[in-house]
């Protein structure tokens, strides 16, 4: 690392590195030290700005000059091939990457979906859910067999409680994990993800395929569900960015909440001591979902680009630059939280930012909590003795964090 004008400059390369993948920690623990904010001149990096100190990436995350990278911002950089992807245009299309008006408009009507009291009447269907799972995952692991948790429950956990909410059939959510994983592979930071493009061209075309035959389904025969009230809102939508929002909503609903199971029940079997508290007392399963969102995240990053010139924490940003905004690093910094390195579920020094900050906060923040809590008690309790039955490997992803497999033994 090196200094301009006071400001440290440095590089992604160890953080893309392949032990930077498998352990993105030491990388942010290096950044720091340097400040807030450093420069990134490397024009390889593909971007401008890496922001990873808490109070900087919370500033980042609500400042109305950094934007989400929405449609005019590639077409300005880097032309319109982008638009002749099936995978690039959902996601253009989608929340993810829309401001301004469109941006309300989309957030408006699918809030309904994921308020407070919406999403504590489901808690009922969710323990149904996970005990219908853990049934399951009782006959697969009969006799000490080993099962893969993420396979045989973490996933389709929350498959199920996003379906239910959708109105996505239920002998329809096992064909979703491959084209999901697919079409989420593209997502992560790095030159390599566009090894993924086509893969993820191809579950893009078959998702949308499949969300538009639903919303014509439930306009001719609305049900209880929310794609039907979204397509009877007064609100004229296309059906292109309807779909688009759908795919995307079902896709980060259950990937993101998988791995945040998966995380928690790893650093639990790692833990026996943990692994006890919690099983003695559910109630601490509300502190120690909170500390896996800061200590291993599913999502570390985000990226944003300067419409107008602005500037974090002090550090001056100008018109077009792009900003790599670190949310695990944020989770890892030491100025806001003590011994930001150790996993401690009764400290109480503010929230992660692991689910963003600002109008971009996730609108599925409350569901993915509320499922991982009654999920991860529930589990124990019905499988006391559940232990490791092997390595699950390396984490290599810092978008969609988690375990491939997580091979378990029940009994």
């Amino acid at each position: 690392m090196n200094h301009q004008d006071g400001v440290t400059q440095t590089s992604l390369r160890s953080l893309l590195s392949a032990e930077g993948r498998r352990d993105p920690n030491p990388f942010y623990a290096e950044l720091h030290r340097h400040g807030q904010v450093c420069l990134l001149p490397d024009p390889s990096d593909r971007f401008d700005v890496v922001v990873h100190g808490y109070d900087a990436v919370h500033q980042a995350l609500r400042d109305p000059a950094l934007h989400v990278m929405t449609s005019d911002y590639p077409d300005r950089r880097d032309g319109r091939l982008w638009r002749t992807h099936p995978a690039l245009r959902v996601l253009v299309s989608s929340i993810f990457f829309m401001e301004g008006e469109q941006h309300t408009t989309v957030r408006r009507m699918f809030s309904q979906a994921f308020s407070a009291r919406r999403v504590a009447a489901l808690e009922p269907a969710v323990e149904r859910i996970v005990a219908r799972r853990l049934d399951r995952l009782a006959e697969l692991g009969a006799g000490g067999t080993t099962v893969d948790l993420l396979a045989d429950f973490a996933l389709p956990v929350p498959s199920d409680v996003v379906g239910e909410l959708l109105g996505v059939p239920e002998h329809d959510r096992d064909w979703f994990p491959e084209r999901v994983r697919a079409f989420g592979a593209i997502l992560d930071l790095g030159a390599g993800v566009w090894r993924f493009q086509k893969a993820a061209d191809k579950a893009a075309e078959d998702l949308t395929g499949y969300f538009h035959e639903l919303v014509g389904k439930r306009r001719a025969e609305p049900r209880d569900d929310l794609v039907s009230e979204l397509v009877a809102d007064d609100v004229e939508l296309a059906d292109d960015v309807l779909v688009a929002n759908l795919l995307t909503m079902y896709n980060g609903g259950f990937v993101t909440t998988s791995h945040l199971i998966g995380n928690s029940v790893r650093i639990l079997l790692d833990d026996p001591a943990e692994k006890a508290r919690v099983l003695a007392d559910p109630q601490r399963a509300d502190g120690f979902i909170q500390e896996v969102l800061r200590y291993e995240p599913p999502t570390h990053f985000s990226i944003r680009w300067a419409a107008a010139d602005t500037e974090v924490a002090g550090v001056p940003i100008s018109k077009d630059r792009r900003v790599l905004v670190l949310l695990g690093a944020a989770n890892r910094d030491p100025a806001k939280f003590t011994d930001p390195d150790t996993f401690d579920p009764g400290r109480d020094e503010g929230q992660p930012l692991s689910f963003s900050a600002g109008m971009h906060y996730c609108l599925g923040a409350v569901l993915t909590k509320l499922e991982s809590r009654v999920a991860v008690p529930m589990l124990l309790r019905r499988f006391p003795d559940l232990a490791l039955a092997g390595e699950p490997g390396a984490r290599t992803t810092l978008m969609l964090r988690g375990y491939e497999s997580l091979p378990v033994r029940v009994t």
